[in-house]
């Protein structure tokens, strides 16, 4: 025997059902195993935002970084890694030519696809999908996907009020010395002139939020909150002085709800949020453009 052989001989014997491959029909009981405890993590965070005021300002601060997310995920993003700030999956850190660090752990997220039912019609499933934030990845050399470039205070406002949904109209003053008021019977948003940036794109943003906010049988919020929400959200992406807003009444807005109602409220909120500021970038974009051929002429 070589002096090795001993301890080859001696090495423990893998029992033969340690690792049993699944079967189609056990693979999918897995799978939808796992799927119901990221829905039951995503019930425990909403449940756990809604009655913190606290914790809720940490959800909203997350979702203003990963815009991209549905609010559904943010929480699950909320409950797994609070600190993460910039996320992608294996293939995206190595289309930047970074990689996961070793013994780094995947943020479990539900990603959405669409299938065909038994009968016919069209479905939508979940596979879960694992992320991992810049934190986690080996290089930190990577401009985070939430960092803007620095937009000034006259292009952040005109593209907030770039082709509105509704009619804006600076006037002199407005009732209770408000900012912006929503005309109830045009809709038409007035927003009050002379004021400074910080107030006006806050006022404007608030109003716009809620010719688009329109509450459900499943969402039944209060669109004076919401559209608070979404002035957060758009104030804290684009770096706009959000110190006045105070959420510390938020749990009053969903003791009344089921957390079915409390994630639809969260994802109406999210989506009039990334719908305003998808329209922001877009025209961003435009500006910054026009703003280099200008500098090259």
């Amino acid at each position: 025997m070589s002096n090795f052989d001993d301890i080859l001989n001696s090495a423990p014997k893998q029992e033969q059902n340690e690792n049993p491959m699944f079967s189609k029909e056990g693979y999918a009981a897995k799978k939808r195993a796992e799927r119901d405890d990221l829905f039951a993590l995503s019930n425990d965070t909403a449940f756990e935002v809604a009655n913190d005021s606290d914790k809720f300002l940490e959800y909203m601060d997350m979702q203003s970084r990963l815009d991209r997310y549905s609010a559904v995920n943010t929480l699950l993003i909320l409950a797994q890694k609070p600190e993460a700030t910039c996320l992608g999956d294996f293939d995206h850190w190595k289309k930047k030519n970074a990689s996961v660090k070793t013994g780094e752990t995947g943020i479990s997220i539900l990603e959405p696809h669409e299938y065909l039912k038994e009968d016919g019609s069209p479905g939508v499933g979940y596979n879960i999908k694992k992320v991992f934030d810049i934190s986690q990845i080996q290089t930190q050399r990577i401009k985070p996907d939430h960092v803007f470039p620095a937009y000034s205070n006259r292009h952040l406002l005109a593209a907030l009020v770039h082709n509105p949904p509704v009619p804006i109209t600076a006037v002199e003053e407005l009732a209770g010395g408000a900012g912006a008021q929503t005309d109830p019977s045009s809709g038409e948003i007035k927003v009050r002139k002379g004021m400074d940036f910080a107030d006006a794109f806050r006022s404007v943003a608030k109003e716009l939020a809620v010719s688009q906010l329109t509450p459900t049988q499943e969402a039944r919020f209060d669109t004076e909150f919401a559209s608070y929400c979404v002035s957060y959200l758009l104030c804290r992406k684009y770096g706009v002085d959000a110190k006045e807003f105070d959420f510390k009444d938020a749990p009053n807005e969903f003791n009344k709800f089921e957390i079915k109602e409390t994630k639809a409220t969260l994802k109406v909120i999210r989506d009039t949020f990334a719908d305003i500021s998808g329209k922001m970038n877009r025209q961003l974009e435009v500006l910054l453009k026009s703003a280099r051929n200008t500098e090259a002429r």
